[in-house]
């Protein structure tokens, strides 16, 4: 493991992002970059979760959360907060939650 500090951010991300396989991507995604965390659909229309792992890992999942997202997706905004340096990951993977 690197020396670089773990961090924990939660986040939102508003637009069309729900029946667009959103989640499916972000967990693709996460897995990718070797992150943790959970993803789940709101019932406000909205996308959320919480990303943990290596702070540039995350910075590049909090990018594709901005710009990228699923093909058919539009996100028009995606906010992050909490965050915060951890000593260790709370998560085992990345999930989507129910």
């Amino acid at each position: 493991m690197s020396s670089e500090d773990l961090i924990s951010v939660d986040y939102e991300v508003y637009g069309r992002v729900q029946g667009v396989f959103f989640r499916k991507y972000t967990q693709t995604e996460a897995k990718k970059l070797g992150l943790v965390g959970w993803v789940q659909n709101t019932a406000a229309g909205t996308v959320q979760g919480q990303l943990q792992g290596p702070r540039s890992k995350v910075k590049e999942m909090q990018e594709w959360l901005k710009t990228t997202g699923s093909p058919n997706s539009h996100i028009i905004k995606a906010e992050f907060t909490s965050e915060k340096t951890i000593d260790n990951l709370e998560h085992s993977s990345f999930k989507i939650v129910k």
